[in-house]
């Protein structure tokens, strides 16, 4: 898969029951990398899926939030040519202290065996049109492991200026803090 397939196929969807198959299929990359980030959802996913996808609808509509949680809108990276669901991006509408500290405006991942493709700097890009239109905001804080060479890269090349480190109250790693200026909606 080179780098032209990978920039004219990606696009953000938001979730939807029909895509079971291609998520699944995606958790387990995940799981087969030995990763443990879809774990928790495993069961659900396989039992209810389609209450899965609702609860991912009622995040974005500020519904049945859990305390402290706020709005977030969750897209799925997804490579049509190949039907495969290759990440996830959410978009947070705006920032709790704790996601002023870490984690941000915008989380995004890429599925282990897609990794250095080229596809995390388009996915950032696409999340960013995205965050124009939901968000009231000039920027949006994009965090990472000082560790993550490539998700530092990813924040990077889509015009991330790094602010400064903190350290995680969740793994107690150093984190890398990235501002990324919105330039105006290409809206007509």
């Amino acid at each position: 898969m080179d780098r032209l397939t990978v920039e004219t196929s990606l696009t953000l969807v938001r979730p939807d029951a029909s895509h079971r198959e291609m998520y699944l299929a995606m958790v387990a990359d995940y799981e087969a990398a030995g990763e443990a980030r879809y774990q928790p959802l495993v069961e659900v996913l396989n039992t209810d899926f389609e209450g899965y996808v609702r609860h991912l609808r009622n995040w974005a509509l500020g519904l049945n939030l859990k305390p402290g949680w706020v709005p977030c809108t969750v897209y799925w990276s997804v490579m049509a040519d190949v039907s495969m669901i290759v990440g996830e991006l959410h978009i947070r509408h705006w920032l709790t202290p704790s996601s002023q500290h870490e984690g941000g405006h915008i989380g995004y991942s890429i599925a282990p065996s897609m990794r250095r493709k080229g596809l995390g700097t388009l996915q950032m890009a696409l999340g960013m049109e995205k965050a124009r239109e939901i968000l009231e905001a000039d920027r949006v804080l994009v965090t990472c492991d000082t560790d993550n060479v490539g998700s530092a890269r990813v924040i990077e090349n889509n015009g991330g200026v790094f602010e400064d480190h903190a350290v995680s109250e969740r793994s107690g790693k150093q984190i890398n803090r990235y501002w990324i200026t919105l330039s105006p909606s290409r809206k007509p």
